[in-house]
């Protein structure tokens, strides 16, 4: 769990490539408090990952690893038939990529958040889960593995508390839920909020413990300790700012 009375802001960035550009990162970075930086095996490059790592510095915000499966073509939303062990040894990987450039920067590694496909696979397949908190707690014990929150995370909780990983239960504004907790596929329509004033209420009903509604209509409360926000767009970056007055007016109220 975090220390703050509000969940933490958490930003994926880093994710262009060579001469292709996504996200606007510079843009995002002063609203944020949490950087997921691609680690190159989805998305992203060493020259990509360093900036990131620079810009995160510059502007005080935590950096986290955000690996993924290897698959550049399908930006890690594919999965792929890994097993446990696989999954550990690509989380070390790639975390200890950006590491060392967070040493070459001045910076440290504040936490892990698995991407795409990986990170829904570990949310439905507690096998998976463990080779990640397996990953965390060889490469450093004291990081956090930032997680969805679900429904029901009791099997979570027992194995990270076996282990000795912290979790964070990651929480997205912009997306819809199913009853279970688990996010609903992109393919679905609606899947995606994109009015801004939907996205802020969203927000700001999680942070404060509300229940969400989910697809078949049923109230769904989830654990917040971070919340998933994007900066893709110019409209994604006034959706975040949006946010961060609605938090700073609940911290002041």
């Amino acid at each position: 769990m975090t220390d703050n009375t509000l969940p933490l802001l958490n930003c994926d960035m880093g994710e262009s490539f060579g001469n292709w550009r996504l996200g606007m990162d510079a843009e995002v970075m002063p609203f944020v408090d949490c950087a997921n930086i691609a680690c190159g095996y989805h998305a992203s490059d060493p020259h990509v990952m360093r900036r990131t790592v620079a810009l995160a510095a510059e502007h005080g915000v935590r950096i986290g690893a955000h690996p993924g499966y290897p698959d550049l073509m399908g930006f890690g939303r594919r999965s792929m038939a890994c097993s446990a062990a696989e999954v550990e040894d690509m989380i070390l990987y790639q975390a200890g990529a950006l590491a060392g450039i967070c040493r070459a920067e001045g910076a440290e590694l504040a936490y892990i958040k698995p991407h795409g496909a990986m990170y829904n696979d570990m949310a439905a397949n507690l096998e998976l889960l463990e080779g990640a908190l397996r990953a965390v707690k060889a490469f450093d014990a004291a990081l956090p593995l930032m997680v969805m929150a679900t429904a029901d995370t009791q099997g979570q909780r027992e194995l990270a508390a076996k282990l000795g990983v912290t979790l964070w239960f990651e929480t997205f504004a912009d997306r819809a839920y199913e009853a279970n907790g688990h996010l609903a596929s992109r393919r679905l329509e609606g899947a995606v909020h994109h009015d801004r004033a939907t996205i802020v209420a969203q927000a700001v009903a999680l942070a404060k413990g509300e229940a969400l509604t989910a697809r078949d209509g049923t109230p769904l409360t989830l654990a917040c300790d971070t919340l998933c926000v994007h900066g893709d767009n110019p409209e994604s970056i006034k959706a975040v700012r949006a946010i961060r007055e609605a938090f700073n007016a609940l911290e002041s109220a």
